[in-house]
């Protein structure tokens, strides 16, 4: 039993600051993108990443039927880029993924990760989607979108 409720638990993990990502697949109708902040490394060898998704986010099924996804680490300018896959639509960021290996992914991301589902993992009212990365890229010079306590955040230059 706990003593406090799911609001008290999200403001809570809200207090840990994060990297933005924006999460790809496509399926039959198309590409599709959401921004998530649950993503974390998981192995090196095999390299495995892994993603967190509520179940009823559309994202879920189109993964699945998919069988691969891409995760995109936003870089400091892109936070219109996160709103726009947070829901918030945006009529021009209509078409700005572009494909790579057969996936799409959002072109000057601080980084890429390219991957094959390799395990799904059932967690409460989430699912984890464990990743095999088949492909990787990175921009050294890019510095990470952050979101902490609802809001967006960027480092100190």
């Amino acid at each position: 039993m706990t003593d406090f409720d799911s609001r008290a638990m999200r403001d809570a993990c809200g207090s840990f600051a994060t990297g933005v990502t924006v999460i790809t697949t496509n399926s039959d109708e198309g590409d599709h993108g959401m921004t998530a902040n649950a993503f974390m490394s998981v192995s090196l060898d095999p390299p495995l990443i892994s993603i967190s998704l509520d179940r009823n986010a559309r994202m879920l099924g189109r993964i699945r039927a998919s069988g691969r996804y891409a995760v995109n680490v936003l870089a400091e300018d892109m936070e219109a880029l996160a709103w726009h896959f947070a829901g918030r639509h945006n009529p021009e960021m209509v078409g700005v993924l572009e494909q790579r290996d057969g996936l799409p992914v959002v072109p000057g991301a601080a980084a890429v990760f390219l991957t094959e589902v390799a395990q799904e993992v059932e967690a409460g009212d989430h699912t984890l989607f464990i990743g095999r990365v088949t492909g990787l890229s990175r921009r050294p010079d890019a510095a990470p979108l952050l979101f902490c306590s609802g809001k967006f955040h960027r480092l100190p230059s």
